[in-house]
Parts: C-alpha cells; structure tokens; sequence
C-alpha cells in the first residue's frame, strides 16, 4: 500500500498542480499576493515541464494548440494562450519566456519562502511551531506526522518544489486543497527509504555477458557516457511484458542524453528463443543480458522483473524502483500519472537529488535460493508432492502455450518463481478462487471450488521454507498431456467473429461488439459450449448473447444476461446429462469482446465451439440478470455499497451464479431474503476481482423459493488507493465501459421442456 506523504508530490504528471497544492498548504493568502486568473490553469496542466511553452509532447491534439497557436509555429505560449483566452499579464512579465531560460528565475519566488520562514520562526530553529505559526489551516496539513512541529525535512521539501517550479505556484489561486486532492496526487508504488535501499552507495564493477555472448563490465558500459539505467526484464512476467513499449520509447529517449541502458533477465528457466522473440517485437537497440547465474541481479539486489536503476558515471546509484506507475500486478492504467524514472534523470542531469530517490516496482517477485534461510525441516519434496500439488492446481493454466503466462511444468521453472508462488498463496490470488468459506464452516457447496486445500498449502509453505527440496526424480508423477485445441473435444459448429480485431500494445481499448447471424435450418440444444481465443493474453473476458431470428439485436447490455461467457481459464462449459442451452434456427450470435493491450500489438478473432445434443434434453438452461442502473458513486470513497433485489415469480432452481462489477468493484454478495423476512447468504465474495470474473457453480440445484427475493449488493472502491481506478475524482454512474461502473448479479436456472410450467415460466420471464 502506498506511503501517503508530501514529498510524493512532485511525481504527479501535473508538476505546477503539485506544486501549487504544496505550496498553498504551506504559504497563508497573504504570501500569495498577485495571482493571477484561474482561466491560466488549463495551460498550466498542459505545460509539464514549466517552461512557458505547451508543445507536441505535452499536447497531442492538434487542433486544440492550433486554436491557439498564433504564429504557426506548432507550440503554444503562455502569451499566446493569454491572447486568446483574453487574459491580460502581470506587470512586468515578459510576454515569452525563452526555453534555455536558467532555473534561477525562480529565486525571487524562494526568498519570500524564505523570508516567510524567518519572519515566523521566532527562535531561530529552522522549524515552525504551532504557537510560531499561529491558527493557520494549513499547519496539520503540512504537519503529516502530527508531532506539532513542521521540521527541516518538510521545509526542504517545499523549498525545493519553489525552487524547480517558482512562480508558477505563486501566481495561481483556486479553491481549498482538500485531504482527498493530497491522496489523489500521492498515489502510486510504495515510496522506499532511500537509505535503506542502497541510494548514495556505489554498485561494484560487475563482469557479465550480453545474450549474443559479448563481455562487458559495469564500469565499460558507463564510461564516457552522463549515466546508465539498467532495466530488469522478463520474457513472460505479464507487467513486464506490459512495460516493455514503454522500455523501447526509454531507450530511445535515453540515447538521445547520451545514457546507457542494459536490460537484465533473471530468470534461467526463460530459454534464449522466447527472449528473442520478445525483442524481435520491439525496436530496442540495446545490451541485453540473460543473468542465469544472477551475478549482476545480486549486485544490484533486484527485487522484481520490473525494476530499474539510475547509476552516474562513478557508479553510484542515484534512483531505483519503478520506471512508472502505469501497470501492476493487478491493474492497468492507459497512462501512468507519476513517471518516476523520468523524473530522477531530469534531476540528476540538472545536478540535483531526485525528489523520489526510491520506490517498490510491481512486478515478478526474483527468488534468490542461495539467500533464502531453511526455517523448517521438513520432508516434502519436488518431484514426490509439489509437481503433483502444481499438477492439480496450476499446470492446467500455467503449461507451454498454456493461458497462464509462464510454465509451472518443470523445476527451474517453480525455482525461478518462488516468490511469487508463496505471495499468491499467502494473498489467496491463485489459484483463482473469490468465494468466501461457508459460515457454518462445513464443506464447499461449489463444484467448481478452485480453492487451495489447507494441506496443499500447508505443503507447498512448508517446501518454500525449507530450501525447495528435490527428491528422487523416480518419484515424480506422469507429465500431463494437453490437448492442440479444444478441451471439450472437436465441436459439433464453430462460430467465429466475423473479422479479426486488432488489439494494441498498450493503453486503452473499449469493448468491442460483434454479431455472427448462424445459417441453422432448425432448432439445436447445446450440451456444452467453449470459447477459444487466438491470443489468449489479450482476452480479458467474454459476453455472448443469443438473438432470434428477426429479433433486434442493436447493442446489448450485459444487463439482458447472456447465454455463454468467458474468462481466462473458465471458457468452456459442459451442462449436466438433460441439460442444455437453446439455439434458435437462424439466430445472431453476438459477442462483447474486453480485450487488454499486453505490451505488443495482437490480433485476435476468437471462435466459440458448440455441442449439440443427439435428442431434445429434459430441461433448458437459462440465465436472469438483476443489475442495478442506478448506481451512484461518490469521488473518492473507498467502500461504498450499491444494491438492487428482485423477486421470484416461480420457485426458481439455480445452478450457478456470477458477478459482474468493473474495476472500482472490491466486493460482492447474493443473499436470499425469504417471505418470513430471514436473510439467507447464497454467495459471499468478500474480495471481488475485475480481472476474475468466475462462474460459481453449485453442486447441488437451489431452490429459490416464490415470492421471496434475491438482493444483490456490490461494494465499490473510487479512492485513490484502488490502484486500478480510472479517475477517482470523478462521481461514477452506470456504463458499458471499463471507465464507468456496473453492478449485475446472474443466476443460471434450469426450467422443464414441453410442460405448461415451463410455458409459464417462459412468459413470466
């Protein structure tokens, strides 16, 4: 969880935002004499880098900075933007600053800090007391640790904000900061003591080989050169993977300052091919080193496959953590807000101490088996219990061209991996399960429970902690076998979209919507069905819906229901013997499409495979939607609920339930609320996932009885600490993009065939 504090300030993408919230917390109004109009704020959110100019990089939209851009010259200036805007400048400012302009114009703005400081600090120590102060507002915001004492650090940190930002804070007012603005700009991965992480000390002369077999030295790569960055990697790590666009466009930014830049792989189970086959997508040019033995990882004491380092030229590290705060583990942003790495370098080439020296950097955990203490003895070993323990649990997913983005299959595989197999067991992540346990503590009653037994994990802890034993090979189970295509077998039809979709490296995409009409002559009833994509990485989920012929399918919600779906690792389905879906002669199929950019351009045209049924089945599987459209949610809360219930018009026997929420959602709930006025919990999920969206299936029917009601209830969190949120400043309603916010709860139910209850109960639907 991120460190809340001050100093994070300055890596928001708004330096003048952060600044002037800073600076507001820390001047009173008088400090803040001749601001100028709130209207100059929109240009100074565009102008990142303070130098009075908004240009290409800072605003993509072309006909926006035409619109101001007086002279043609494809740039905007403050004078410009004050001429159109109808804004008159303050006295005696020049009308265009000149972008080699030196830093020292800000000295007049850190001497009326400075002169604020000793005018109010009354004996002389370089901190500010409350009764030095007096009753400003501003005091406990600036005091973050509540020890009634703004000390020296946090005096440094607001003198250093006016020394590299000036007057554009001081010219600015608007209305009260608030705690939520302070989170807001704060957000991001966990910012480190400095210290405590090796800044300041100098990284020996490390020996090691590129991967076309080239030697080299630490102090060969950086010599002559203003520094070096080195960038762990990792060929299958999903948020390396991501990262690795925005590692192409570094390294070329970082040629062009004349820095060198070494990527480093870990991970020794990763072969060569895969490694060359990543780089053959992008265009980095640079050393790139396979450290199988991790010479240089443990020179650098590399936490994760996403870290970088800032290092000058006398080998002293500068900056290390993330490269930004655009991609996690569990989230994806379609722009990083705080761009860490950037920000140490603009320091460093200034000569001047990064403002975040060192943060945590989401990614794959690197397991160090020479560092790792035994703490337990213990006799589990590899090929006797965890291969078999894997099998069950993992390897489904986790095999070569598996949807999982690394293989479990083998040894060096596990090894490379151990610590991010004890975090998602410890966290409960993997395998993907969300269901609370039974509140009388008695068995699952989910026939899909994918949860880890207490033994397995107890096992799988217990070989972690005790050095990762081998065993004898000869005890090792029989390796599984997968099948090419389909798992449920060859299908009876294929339904593909109807055209590929092209889906980028990174960023945004919105959901794609596609329909197929089928050219069935006659009814058909299917017994299963599987969705297959053709790049798995990239599918995020799936919402099929069935139309008949000549029914209106326009744009569906995913509030009518759906009649098959998909999420990474549950794509196929197989009804009981009876069971089955209908699929009406000549009916659309349409398809909403989620698909996640991975880091390299893809395209996908994924196909749905059915099974039919020999002879008509004795019930027919459907689905009801409850969805609440009214949903409200205010900016920046952190546990809100919405709900919504409906009644049972029949006793509806439910066989299965999934939630559907978008990335604000962190909890969801069925309950049954029976006519006696008794609540009933059918499905607790305490901790709801986006990138999960499961298919909760009972072992047994459910009788949801007449008359009672099904009330569905989502917690939603749009604070700045869900780090998947798009926008929490914004009030969030109900919508079909991942932006927006939904909140549906589906029942699957099964009704007899060819009786007059089901008729009725066709109607009644």
């Amino acid at each position: 969880m991120m460190k809340r504090g001050i100093a994070l300030a300055p890596c928001s993408p708004n330096p003048m935002k952060s600044s002037f919230i800073l600076l507001c917390l820390f001047l009173s109004t008088a400090v803040l004499a001749g601001a100028s109009s709130r209207k100059e704020a929109a240009f100074h959110r565009f102008d990142k880098n303070g130098d009075g100019i908004v240009d290409q990089s800072e605003l993509q939209d072309q006909k926006i900075r035409a619109r101001f851009d007086r002279d043609g010259d494809g740039q905007v200036t403050i004078a410009e933007y004050r001429q159109v805007m109808g804004i008159a400048a303050p006295a005696g400012e020049e009308k265009k600053k000149d972008k080699t302009q030196p830093e020292g114009e800000h000295a007049g703005a850190l001497a009326r800090v400075d002169a604020y400081i000793k005018e109010t600090d009354a004996d002389g120590d370089g901190r500010l007391t409350q009764a030095e102060v007096g009753e400003e507002e501003w005091f406990d915001r600036i005091d973050r640790n509540g020890d009634g004492v703004i000390g020296k650090a946090e005096i440094a940190i607001v003198r250093g904000l006016v020394k590299r930002f000036g007057d554009r804070g001081l010219e600015m007012s608007g209305p009260p900061v608030t705690e939520e603005d302070i989170q807001q700009i704060t957000s991001g991965p966990e910012v480190l003591k400095p210290g405590d992480v090796g800044i300041g000390r100098m990284i020996g002369d490390i020996a090691f080989t590129d991967i076309d077999g080239a030697a080299h030295s630490l102090a060969e790569v950086v010599k002559d050169r203003r520094g070096l960055v080195i960038a762990m990697t990792s060929a299958t790590c999903p948020v390396s993977q991501r990262q690795l666009p925005s590692l192409a466009e570094l390294s070329h930014d970082l040629a062009r300052q004349d820095i060198a830049l070494v990527l480093v792989n870990a991970f020794a189970s990763e072969s060569v091919e895969e490694i060359r086959t990543q780089l053959a997508t992008t265009d980095i040019q640079t050393t790139y080193v396979h450290d199988t033995e991790k010479a240089l990882s443990v020179a650098l004491e590399a936490t994760t496959t996403t870290e970088v380092f800032l290092i000058d030229p006398r080998q002293t590290l500068i900056y290390r953590g993330a490269l930004d705060d655009q991609y996690g583990i569990d989230y994806s942003l379609d722009a990083p807000r705080h761009t860490y790495l950037r920000d140490a370098i603009g320091a460093f080439l200034k000569k001047e101490s990064p403002l975040v020296a060192a943060t945590a950097a989401p990614g794959c955990e690197i397991h160090y088996p020479e560092q790792e203490a035994v703490t337990v003895q213990t006799d589990i070993t590899y090929h006797r219990d965890v291969s078999r323990i894997l099998q069950a649990n993992c390897v489904q997913c986790h095999h070569d061209d598996g949807i999982g983005p690394f293989s479990l299959e083998f040894l060096d595989e596990v090894g490379d991996r151990a610590r991010v197999i004890r975090r998602v067991i410890t966290e409960g992540t993997m395998p993907p399960w969300f269901a609370a346990d039974p509140e009388d503590g008695g068995p699952t009653p989910w026939a899909n429970d994918h949860s880890l037994s207490d033994r397995d994990k107890a096992d799988l802890l217990a070989w972690l902690d005790g050095g990762m034993p081998e065993g004898d090979p000869a005890d090792a189970p029989e390796p599984l076998t997968f099948p090419e295509e389909w798992t449920l077998g060859t299908p009876d039809m294929v339904i593909p979209l109807s055209r590929p979709y092209r889906i980028k490296a990174t960023g945004f995409l919105p959901y794609q919507r596609d329909r197929v009409t089928t050219t069935l002559t006659e009814d058909k009833w299917v017994t299963g069905y599987e969705i297959l994509p053709t790049e798995r990485k990239v599918v995020h989920h799936v919402i099929v819906q069935v139309f008949e012929k000549g029914k209106k399918v326009g744009n569906f919600s995913e509030a009518q229901g759906f009649w098959a779906a998909y999420v990474p690792g549950n794509g196929a389905v197989r009804y009981p013997e009876g069971f089955a879906r209908k699929l009406p002669a000549g009916s659309t199929v349409a398809f909403q499409i989620h698909y996640t950019p991975c880091g390299v351009e893809k395209t996908d045209q994924l196909k749905m495979g059915l099974h039919f049924a020999d002879s008509p089945p004795k019930y027919e599987v459907r689905t009801m939607a409850i969805a609440d459209h009214r949903l409200n949610i205010p900016a920046g809360a952190a546990a809100h609920e919405e709900g919504t219930t409906r009644t049972m018009k029949f006793d509806m026997p439910a066989i299965a339930f999934m939630a559907h929420m978008h990335t604000r959602g962190s909890a969801f709930s069925y309950e049954l609320v029976k006519k006696s006025g008794e609540t009933e919990m059918l499905l607790d999920i305490p901790r709801y996932d986006f990138n999960w969206q499961l298919r909760y299936e009972l072992k047994e029917p459910r009788i949801l009885p007449m008359g009672s009601h099904v009330r569905v209830t989502g917690t939603f969190d749009n604070s700045e600490n869900n780090r998947a949120n798009p926008d929490p400043t914004q009030t969030v309603r109900w919508g079909d993009q991942t932006v927006d916010e939904m909140l549906i709860g589906y029942i699957e139910y099964f009704q007899p065939i060819e009786s007059e209850r089901g008729e009725k109960v066709a109607m009644a639907e």
